[in-house]
């Protein structure tokens, strides 16, 4: 997904005079093709994320379209204050693109989990975020970026998950069902996307219980349209993020529904990391699967919600 998203970067700097990239400890190879290409448009300057945080905001002012790669943990927590004030404050046209959302970098341990970046980031005017579930969604939302106003989170999973939107033109802003069937659903952001549909798969082979995915790769700003239709249509929903649920993704759908002016709103459940660090090491799946965020997690958080 990480390749799939510099690739397209690549893409629109061919075709937009004003696409500059900067990174931060890229590995060995990364976008060669456009450092060879347009060496006056490619910055790759160490580890000194608050530095080129503000020399985004600077090019940007200057009518350039930063995209700025690094780790996610490093992009949001260690220049958060440039994000907040260099970036949004002024509503600059910088991409952000965090590498490793969630626990993809589980085997570094605690200092690399992107596990509350959904939250911080929220919080801050003006930036959308984006959290695509395959390389495909990723590909197209990317494309877009480029006409976007104002700044951009965008966060990258592992890479190599299973294409699911590949029948779906995905947009900002735009949810989507990957599969709407029965009265129960599962609200998914990024690769949870993944887990719902093994745990919708085994719900409905299994125990006869037929469960819709919804998912919404664009944060913030939520898809309001969508979630309207969504709130009428479904009883009770189960929100999934690899993320804590403090003022994480579940948090904003639980604040618009609190405010949108639904009659018999669903019984919505939030999914995700507890509030603590997670002080253990292996793979994303093993600590998927230890935070209680594997599939069969999902299966029986959803039977258990049925019978209440």
């Amino acid at each position: 997904m990480r390749q799939t998203c510099l690739n397209t970067v690549f893409e629109l700097a061919k075709k937009n005079k004003k696409v500059v990239f900067i990174g931060s400890d890229l590995g060995p190879g990364v976008l060669d093709n456009f450092k060879k290409k347009f060496p006056n448009r490619f910055f790759m300057e160490g580890v000194t994320e608050q530095s080129i945080i503000g020399m985004a905001a600077g090019m940007a002012f200057d009518k350039f379209r930063p995209y700025v790669n690094t780790i996610a943990t490093f992009i949001t927590r260690r220049c958060y204050e440039q994000v907040a004030i260099d970036v949004c404050l002024h509503n600059l046209p910088v991409t952000l693109i965090g590498n490793g959302g969630g626990l993809v970098y589980a085997p570094l341990g605690p200092t690399h989990q992107a596990i509350e970046d959904i939250s911080i980031i929220r919080v801050l005017p003006n930036i959308s975020i984006i959290s695509p579930c395959d390389a495909h969604e990723m590909k197209h939302l990317m494309e877009q970026s480029v006409n976007l106003k104002g700044p951009l989170y965008v966060r990258i999973a592992r890479g190599g998950e299973e294409i699911v939107t590949d029948k779906f033109k995905p947009k900002i802003g735009k949810g989507i069902y990957l599969k709407n069937e029965g009265e129960y659903c599962f609200l998914t952001t990024g690769i949870t996307c993944q887990i719902a549909l093994k745990a919708r798969e085994y719900l409905k082979n299994k125990k006869n219980i037929e469960c819709s995915v919804a998912h919404l790769s664009t944060i913030k700003p939520l898809d309001k349209k969508f979630l309207n239709k969504l709130m009428k249509k479904f009883n009770k929903i189960i929100t999934i993020e690899e993320n804590f649920v403090s003022g994480g993704f579940g948090s904003s759908i639980l604040e618009y529904a609190s405010d949108c002016q639904i009659k018999n709103k669903p019984i919505i459940k939030i999914t995700g990391l507890k509030d603590r660090f997670i002080k253990k090491y292996g793979t994303q799946k093993e600590l998927l699967d230890y935070t209680n965020l594997g599939y069969m997690d999902l299966v029986n958080k959803m039977l258990k919600f049925i019978k209440e």
